[in-house]
């Protein structure tokens, strides 16, 4: 066991790409479709979380070609997967998904060269949570992006690939045949858990920015909780392996079922019990207690359960020693569960838009992950341990302290908060204030625009950003928190509003200064839950108003939204309120606000045309910002499509007020 180490590393190298290109397929399909409210051919995409049943035919004929096969085509199509369009990502990310599957389900039965069998239970837990570790790290090295996914960090990509080949070539590949058939029963109940692992770590705790935006909890505190955690498990897996072996079924199965109950809790004291009818008063949720906070202390304190059940799966599997026959039950049966959770996890948020499919998952963000954690708890009690584990002397090396010591040190520089912009509030007689749907950081051509936003919003110098389609911290987009990336790139204060558990498409408001009593107000919606941020600042001794708004669905509800918009301002004295309204001049909710409140493009131009000719009187200028009577505004810009780096116009003015 003295080379166990080579099988962890590979195994974590195997899992991280697992959950990179899973990711960016999810990710390239729902861009390309559902964020035009629409499925075609390319949602069957998620079809290659079937494919590795193709080669399973060869599993024992061929182990050892097969498996440099599958790693030369894993190798490149993740080396060159930062560098495509996103329409070349489908494909690319999805044959690197059924290659990295395949490696994974082949390494089962590797062991380093001249060695006994190895345990491949404890090597894939301690590989599970060192590709955690990795993960986390990867993902707090630029600010909620995963790095290796951009073009500027594809070089690590590339080099854990050619890391990943050397590791193959220090290992035994050749499989060892079943002495006689078994029943598959179990192997089948096994794998599925193994695909049932992989989601789960690839949904949440890969990336701990997710569960910082389901509880507005701390991320820094939440990042390196995991971290610690799942390096700590590399290292107890390594040096004290014995005390995991100790943990017997009972134990298993109470720390199984008290997880399932705090994560899914996590997510369920978020829940928003959304206006049922047009006359239902609307709903004010505010940062949330103490109190709201246990069961996510409780779920990050017991999440490394998920490695012990690799454990328990890994070795079951081993000791079944499956036939490839007796390995495509638990194939199809994982894949299909794997494709079941996405489109439920994805129907939360898009449940007006896909119907009559999408509806029922409306406010039940909670489902596939108490699906998930439930049905790995109900199959860690149903599988028992065929045979005793032999006893399995540690292989600790100072070497792996001085590489997870890197890791966790790289994620606390990271994950701790930049410097914020320092700015006078005093002496301030104008503001600029801009409204940016960014679309989830995407262009009008569905490609990723993230840094072009980022400039353009440097280019204006906002004193006030306020962001919409901002739900970016979901599997439909790999994750990825576009808000965390611009407020640290920018060093604005931010407020995320809306949590992803609410299933909206999300309002973030951005400033310079400081912002005072954050609040998301749910209006009556049928189509999409509509949610406006709300947030104040001091600035020049006058206390402003932010409302950040992003409605959709029906007349009704729209009528709905601007009445609730109007009743909560209306004793505000500086209201600033701006956003992607989804209205045009002429319809009716349209026409309530601006009876109140100024829009500031149409008070400079009443042509609704720029004087540099920028013609905003099409059906197209649905992005407003609007004024209580004690402001001003002027030079009002629109930057249109497709120089916005989105598919909306994006506008932005200065605004002023009188002197007392």
């Amino acid at each position: 066991m003295k080379k166990n180490y080579l099988v962890i590393l590979a195994l974590a190298i195997i899992i991280l790409f697992f959950i990179q290109l899973a990711g960016t397929l999810v990710e390239s399909i729902y861009i390309l479709d559902l964020m035009n409210s629409r499925l075609d051919a390319k949602v069957l995409g998620v079809l290659f979380f079937f494919t590795p049943i193709l080669l399973t035919p060869f599993y024992k004929k061929t182990p050892r070609q097969l498996t440099w096969i599958t790693f030369i085509v894993l190798l490149l199509t993740r080396g060159i997967l930062p560098y495509l369009k996103t329409a070349n990502q489908v494909l690319i990310s999805g044959i690197g998904t059924f290659a990295v599957l395949s490696l994974f389900l082949l390494l089962l039965s590797a062991k380093p060269k001249g060695e006994t069998p190895s345990q491949i239970g404890l090597s894939g837990s301690a590989g599970l949570a060192l590709a955690v570790g990795l993960s986390v790290l990867l993902r707090t090295l630029n600010y909620g992006i995963e790095y290796s996914l951009t073009p500027a960090g594809g070089w690590v990509g590339w080099g854990l690939g050619l890391c990943l080949g050397w590791l193959l070539l220090q290992l035994d590949l050749e499989s060892k045949p079943a002495a006689t058939e078994k029943k598959s029963g179990s192997a089948t109940a096994a794998i599925l858990g193994l695909f049932l692992i992989l989601t789960l770590v690839w949904f949440a705790f890969s990336a701990p920015a997710v569960i910082a935006r389901w509880t507005e909890g701390n991320y820094t505190l939440i990042v390196l909780t995991i971290s610690l955690l799942a390096l700590a498990w590399v290292l107890l897996s390594l040096n004290r392996p014995q005390l995991l072996a100790h943990i017997n079924a009972n134990i298993l199965l109470f720390w199984n079922l008290i997880f399932t109950l705090s994560l899914t809790a996590t997510i369920l004291v978020h829940r928003v019990p959304f206006p049922p009818t047009p006359d239902s008063a609307p709903v004010v949720v505010t940062s949330p207690g103490w109190f709201a906070h246990i069961p996510l202390i409780l779920m990050l304190l017991l999440f490394p359960v998920i490695f012990l059940d690799m454990r328990l799966f890994l070795d079951r599997v081993q000791q079944a020693e499956p036939t490839p026959r007796n390995l495509i039950p638990g194939i199809l049966l994982g894949s299909l569960m794997v494709i079941l959770l996405v489109f439920m996890h994805i129907f939360t948020n898009v449940w007006g838009y896909v119907k009559p499919i999408s509806p029922p998952f409306r406010n039940a963000f909670w489902l596939p992950y108490f699906l998930l954690s439930g049905l790995i708890t109900l199959l860690a009690w149903r599988i028992k341990e065929n045979e005793a584990e032999p006893d399995v002397v540690g292989t600790f090396h100072w070497g792996w302290v001085l590489l997870l010591g890197v890791i966790f040190l790289g994620t606390l520089v990271r994950a701790l908060p930049t410097e914020r912009i320092q700015v006078s509030a005093e002496d301030r007689s104008s503001l600029v204030v801009m409204t940016f749907n960014t679309q989830q950081s995407n262009d009008d051509f569905g490609e990723k625009s993230y840094d072009r936003q980022l400039e353009l919003i440097r280019r204006a110098s906002p004193d006030i950003l306020s962001l919409q389609e901002t739900d970016s911290t979901r599997i439909s987009l790999n994750n990825n928190d576009y808000v965390r990336y611009y407020a640290e790139k920018l060093g604005y204060y931010s407020y995320f509003g809306p949590t992803p558990v609410t299933g909206t498409y999300g309002t973030a408001i951005l400033s310079k200064y400081p912002l005072l009593n954050t609040r998301t107000v749910f209006t009556y919606s049928d189509k999409d839950e509509t949610g406006i941020a709300e947030a104040e600042i001091e600035v020049a001794g006058r206390r402003f108003t932010i409302y950040d708004v992003h409605p959709d669905g029906s007349d009704t509800a729209m009528l709905v939204f601007a009445k609730v918009l109007l009743e909560r301002s209306k004793d505000k004295p500086y209201v600033v309120a701006l956003g992607d309204y989804n209205l045009r001049d002429y319809e009716e909710a349209y026409k309530l606000i601006d009876a109140v409140y100024t829009n500031v493009w149409t008070s400079i131009y009443p042509s609704k045309i720029s004087a540099d000719g920028v013609d905003m009187s099409g059906e197209n200028r649905i992005d407003h910002i609007f004024l209580s009577p004690t402001l001003h505004a002027r030079n009002p810009i629109y930057v249109l499509v497709p120089e916005s780096a989105t598919d909306h116009a994006v506008h932005w003015t200065e605004i002023y007020w009188d002197n007392p």
